[in-house]
């Protein structure tokens, strides 16, 4: 996990904490957002970098990657 990534969790939590205490201001509801919002970017990006890289594999040991996903595969070694 990146330092930026730390932080952002860290400053979601202190927010948060603060929410449930006193309450926020437009302003720090509005980072809240943004930082939550920002946070689920990078986790969806990097789920879709993972699943990407899957290869699939019957017990058999034979590759039963869907060929959407194979599709994808082929597309990513051509860009690189």
């Amino acid at each position: 996990m990146s330092e930026e990534h730390k932080k952002t969790i860290n400053r979601i939590n202190e927010l948060s904490k603060k929410k449930k205490e006193e309450g926020l201001t437009k302003e720090e509801a509005k980072e809240r957002a943004e930082l939550h919002q920002k946070y689920l970017d990078t986790f969806r990006e990097g789920f879709k970098q993972q699943i990407e890289n899957t290869k699939v594999l019957d017990p058999e040991s034979n590759d039963v990657t869907p060929d959407k996903l194979k599709k994808i595969q082929r597309d990513q070694n051509k860009r690189s």
